[in-house]
């Protein structure tokens, strides 16, 4: 069966992609911070009836990623890396003249520097799987100048370029870059606590990178929506 590293797994978009693969028969290595909300999400996906090794720790420690590695090399391989784990520099967020300079760095090291950095620890086993693929969560805020969102899209940019780069690089594997566009997500909410505009559950979107897997297209940055409506 494929193996999938999931990190960020315990709720939002991360759980939700876990559970829809397991259902779909991948075996999975499940990272968070949270042990709790992390062996909950693990229990449920494992109804599924796959195999599920949920390991909670920072992405951006070395001995972590390295960890996840070696589960899913267990489980027989990797197939496919999901960079989910964000950090926003900032809870709410700031203007970019009151963003800590201690959050951007964090925003930074969560959101490219340990993405890169467990791709490249599994890059050996990727490289050995015949459908290997890559999918960083990058965000809608990578593209566009949104009023305090300036650190945490600037990580994005970061990451869709490191993906665009590993693709190139990469030719024998798949690297996505996926904008899931606007999701109902703790992280949503602790940016921006004050907005309580309805928004669509992450389990929406994840139609649009299963479509990714399907169809496997050429290595690049997609909008979640434009997937899920054919596009």
């Amino acid at each position: 069966m494929p193996v999938a590293i999931i990190t960020g797994a315990s709720k939002g978009l991360g759980r939700a992609l876990a559970e829809a693969l397991a259902a779909r028969g991948w075996d999975l290595v499940l990272d968070a911070r949270g042990a709790g909300p992390l062996a909950k999400a693990a229990e449920a996906v494992a109804g599924h009836g796959r195999r599920v090794e949920a390991l909670p720790g920072d992405v951006t420690d070395a001995g972590h990623r390295s960890e996840l590695v070696a589960a899913a090399r267990k489980l027989g391989g990797v197939d496919l890396v999901v960079s989910n784990a964000s950090a926003l520099g900032a809870e709410p967020l700031l203007r970019l003249a009151e963003l800590p300079l201690a959050g951007l760095r964090r925003a930074l090291e969560v959101n490219v520097v340990a993405a890169l950095g467990l791709v490249q620890e599994a890059l050996p086993l990727l490289r050995e799987s015949p459908a290997g693929a890559v999918v960083a969560v990058s965000s809608d805020a990578a593209a566009e100048a949104y009023e305090t969102w300036g650190g945490y899209g600037a990580s994005k940019a970061a990451l869709d370029q490191l993906a665009a780069v590993l693709g190139a690089e990469e030719p024998g594997l798949r690297v996505w870059a996926v904008d899931p566009g606007d999701m109902a997500t703790d992280l949503y909410t602790a940016a921006v606590p004050d907005d309580d505009d309805p928004r669509p559950a992450p389990g929406s979107v994840v139609p649009a990178f299963l479509r990714l897997l399907d169809e496997r297209p050429a290595s690049g940055r997609y909008a979640a929506p434009a997937l899920a409506e054919g596009r």
